[in-house]
């Protein structure tokens, strides 16, 4: 795909995700990797409903801005999530409302942070860990992400919102949005005794479509 296409791909998803209140004012940014190592990435304090696609930024595979504006300043998370999910060709990062409420709750496990609830959340965003809160832009998150050793294609970071990774933009969009559905639904369910997918159900489902899940396998994926 050109690079003219992808900036435009770009500005279609963000657009789609801002209507529809998924990310709100000047929140939220995406990535894509390009072939050549370099990114295309969504600038900082810019709408993700209101994309130029000749502004977007365009960096190159040591994080250098060659063109466009300057780009957002969550580069350091974008960076960790790529650096260890080899398969990575797109990021997408949200302040989604039910995402976001999800981080806050206290019975929240770090190593899973939503039971399974539904055969699409597993399929689209697999497993999702919970890393600490860091101050938006803070490098350290990127350290926290690195700790995960690339097991997880969607991360939520504390009190801020979702990251995901994706094997392209359409796939990491889609992921996210089942992320967000999926943690309503658990706010929507909790403390009310819900029936959960049984251990043989997300066996069944792993075993059917091939799924890299952190709990069902004992060495590191990248």
């Amino acid at each position: 795909m050109s690079d003219a296409r992808l900036r435009e791909e770009i500005c279609r998803y963000g657009r789609s995700l801002f209507e529809r209140g998924l990310t709100p004012g000047s929140s939220g940014n995406i990535s894509l990797r390009l072939e050549d190592g370099g990114w295309l990435v969504t600038p900082t304090n810019a709408s993700l409903g209101f994309l130029d696609p000749a502004r977007i930024s365009r960096l190159d595979a040591e994080g250098r801005l060659l063109s466009g504006d300057k780009p957002t300043k969550e580069i350091p998370l974008h960076t960790a999530l790529y650096d260890t999910r080899s398969s990575a060709r797109a990021i997408v990062h949200l302040h989604s409302t039910h995402a976001v409420a999800l981080t806050m709750l206290p019975e929240i496990d770090p190593r899973a942070a939503l039971p399974p609830m539904t055969p699409y959340y597993l399929m689209r965003a697999g497993e999702t860990a919970l890393v600490p809160y860091y101050r938006p832009g803070d490098p350290a998150v990127a350290d926290a992400i690195r700790g995960l050793a690339g097991k997880y294609s969607s991360v939520l970071l504390a009190n801020h919102g979702p990251v995901v990774a994706g094997d392209s933009l359409e796939a990491a969009v889609f992921a996210t949005e089942e992320l967000e559905e999926t943690a309503k639904l658990y706010l929507l369910l909790r403390n009310l005794n819900p029936r959960f997918l049984s251990p043989e159900q997300v066996a069944d489902l792993v075993k059917a479509f091939d799924l890299d899940l952190p709990s069902h396998h004992d060495h590191d994926h990248d």
